[in-house]
């Protein structure tokens, strides 16, 4: 096994800071590592077998040639598979289990700014699984305790846990899957100087002076500065969006670092945007005979600068009826719901009727799993579905107007597309292998429910795109090596109908 004695850089710092910050949680840490460096490298393995990476051919299942004539071998993949099936990737006869190591070695254009990213991914994934708590059976009853649960963050990004900016320290104090409480802060500005969307609240005003909430960890690293105190809040999924105590709103912050793939600040577009888009979310529910709900933005404002910009929003639960639970998809996996093959078709023929619904009329969702949340009989049936953050779906305009459907004035251009293919992309990457991937967790189990749940929706060129051509989905490793090219970049997986009769 191709492991010096000495651990990897983060490895060996994080151990030192949390020694110093946390020193009960070293031993748990260092028995989780282990397993956190195999979900990881499981994850590359997917990019590495499905991505169109331009240094590597593929030479059979589980082969791969690299550009320079050295062989990559490892288990079959399965591109939905979210168990970390894969502890060991052979390169030329050497075996790494350290998704950080094989990625040193393979030698290619940015590859060491990856294997940075992926050492931290590892170890902030170990540190996430040694702080957890005994499982409950009892279900959750806030947003918050929901979210913590998904503690190995994104199912089949490489840097599910990477948080280079952010010491042991942040990471326990400001991480869902700690369960802190964050006090935010209030950071007064001249409403003069402030562009507001919708209704700012009294209570976030003060005078002539509006009060912009701030994260902690903003206030200090970027903005120098740490305002006045504010209310308390529990991080959500996004870590900067947070759900202010006792539960009620919850409020987006910038948060200027570097999580997962991309920089997490707000910009001054769509703090203007943010009231047109929920008026249009709504309206657009509405069309779906009471199976979406999409959560209001409140208010939005911003200092005129993506560093200090802040957007309230409803609570999901505000959809709950009595007895009924709100639950994100991406923390489904950790109930025994998506073990029953019936459940588990039933919510793919849920999700995808409403997706399908809104694809036809013009809009596409981005419902990963974070984004998308389904609400829950007392009995764990689904019921409909809660989606949240329109920032970034996709619009046809030639759909809704071949619908009667208007297209509200300050739509984002960025978001308006009649190119089909752009359309698709973005509700099957995010829905199909997404969300109901990571739900279901392996091709078979997927393919299964989608096989289940398609005679069941309206037949449509969309429909049979979904059925007939391999599955979108973005190259989320190809698009962390090739930081000058902008935007988000595609590959596509095998159907997993393919060897499932409808």
């Amino acid at each position: 096994m191709h492991r010096p004695p000495t651990a990897g850089a983060a490895e060996t710092a994080t151990a030192a800071e949390l020694a110093a910050v946390r020193p009960g949680l070293l031993p748990r840490f260092t028995a989780e590592l282990p397993g956190a460096r195999a979900a990881v490298l499981t994850r590359l393995w997917r990019a590495l077998t499905h991505e169109p990476l331009p240094w590597l051919e593929r030479r059979g299942p589980g082969t791969l040639r690299v550009r320079d004539g050295r062989v990559l071998s490892g288990p079959a993949p399965d591109p939905y598979a979210t168990d970390a099936y894969v502890t060991v990737v052979t390169l030329d006869g050497v075996s790494y289990d350290d998704p950080a190591r094989l990625m040193t070695a393979l030698g290619v254009p940015h590859g060491s700014s990856l294997a940075v990213e992926l050492d931290h991914s590892a170890v902030s994934l170990a540190l996430s699984r040694a702080n957890q708590p005994p499982v409950q059976a009892a279900w959750p009853v806030s947003d918050w305790a929901w979210e913590r649960r998904v503690v190995d963050g994104h199912p089949y990004h490489p840097n599910c846990r990477s948080r280079p900016g952010f010491s042991v320290a942040d990471q326990l104090a400001y991480a869902p899957e700690h369960a802190p409480e964050v006090r935010l802060g209030l950071m007064p500005v001249p409403a003069g100087d402030c562009l507001v969307s919708g209704d700012w609240p009294a209570e976030l005003r003060d005078g002539e002076r509006l009060l912009l909430p701030v994260h902690p960890w903003q206030a200090t690293h970027v903005l120098k500065q740490p305002g006045e105190p504010g209310p308390l809040a529990r991080p959500l999924m996004s870590l900067r969006t947070l759900e202010l105590l006792p539960g009620g709103l919850h409020v987006k912050t910038s948060l200027s670092a570097r999580l997962t793939s991309s920089v997490r600040d707000i910009s001054v577009g769509s703090i203007a945007a943010s009231a047109v888009l929920s008026s249009f979310g709504e309206a657009l529910a509405a069309r779906t005979e009471g199976l979406l709900h999409v959560t209001r933005t409140l208010g939005a404002a911003t200092a005129d600068s993506p560093d200090l910009a802040a957007m309230l929003r409803e609570s999901p639960r505000a959809y709950a009826g009595p007895g009924e639970h709100v639950v994100p998809v991406a923390a489904l996996p950790t109930t025994e719901l998506p073990r029953d093959p019936a459940w588990l078709a039933g919510f793919a023929r849920l999700a995808l009727g409403v997706g399908l619904r809104l694809l036809e009329l013009g809009v596409a969702l981005e419902a990963h799993g974070q984004n998308l949340l389904v609400v829950l009989s007392a009995d764990g049936l689904p019921l409909r579905l809660v989606y949240r953050d329109l920032a970034d779906i996709r619009v046809s305009p030639a759909r809704l107007a071949a619908h009667g459907v208007p297209l509200p004035a300050g739509m984002p251009e960025r978001i308006l597309t009649d190119d089909v293919t752009a359309l698709r992309r973005k509700l099957f990457g995010s829905l199909v292998a997404g969300a109901l991937a990571g739900t279901a967790g392996s091709g078979r189990a997927l393919g299964a429910a989608l096989a289940a749940a398609v005679p069941d929706l309206p037949r449509g060129p969309d429909l049979a795109a979904l059925t007939d051509e391999p599955l979108p989905t973005k190259a989320l490793t190809l698009m962390r090596l090739s930081p000058g090219t902008p935007g988000d970049q595609w590959t596509v997986l095998p159907n997993p109908l393919a060897h499932t009769p409808l």
